[in-house]
């Protein structure tokens, strides 16, 4: 007789009466909110021409960085971020400059067209806008500060 395995258990949900999240319950749930970032994101960047990589890395270049920091804060290898620059770069959304205090470094930097190109991208995220518009004042401020906590911001 043939046995029909049983069905995995269901994942996890906090008890709708107060018990506290596990720590799967966090860790899912913030994968669900990055997914649906992300997912934002590659539409928003697919409209101007780019990848979601390449979005993100116009979004980090708030100030002049290292490539070898671009690849840290990216999670790939130094060696893929050249490629990466290059393409923004044939399009006019970044440049590289020699670093001053040591010139074997290049920094990458986000030319005006490529500040722009992040404003239109985030502006045209209108889920996650939608997702924090249901946040009050007080729920904003509050995640702000608890992702803060989760993941301080590296120095580069």
């Amino acid at each position: 007789m043939s046995r029909t395995p049983a069905p995995h258990p269901a994942p996890e949900t906090p008890d709708p009466k107060g018990s506290d999240p596990t720590h799967v319950d966090l860790l899912e749930r913030l994968a669900r909110a990055a997914a649906g970032y992300y997912r934002d994101l590659a539409a928003a960047a697919a409209v101007q021409g780019l990848t979601m990589t390449q979005a993100k890395m116009l979004i980090l270049l708030r100030q002049p960085l290292p490539m070898r920091a671009l690849a840290g804060l990216l999670a790939c290898d130094a060696s893929n971020i050249t490629g990466l620059v290059d393409r923004l770069e044939a399009h006019g959304l970044v440049s590289r400059h020699l670093d001053p205090a040591d010139r074997r470094i290049k920094n990458v930097v986000a030319t005006e067209k490529g500040l722009e190109a992040v404003r239109v991208i985030r502006a045209d995220m209108r889920a996650t806008s939608a997702a924090f518009n249901r946040l009050d004042d007080e729920g904003r401020r509050s995640l702000y500060e608890l992702l803060g906590r989760l993941h301080p911001e590296e120095t580069v």
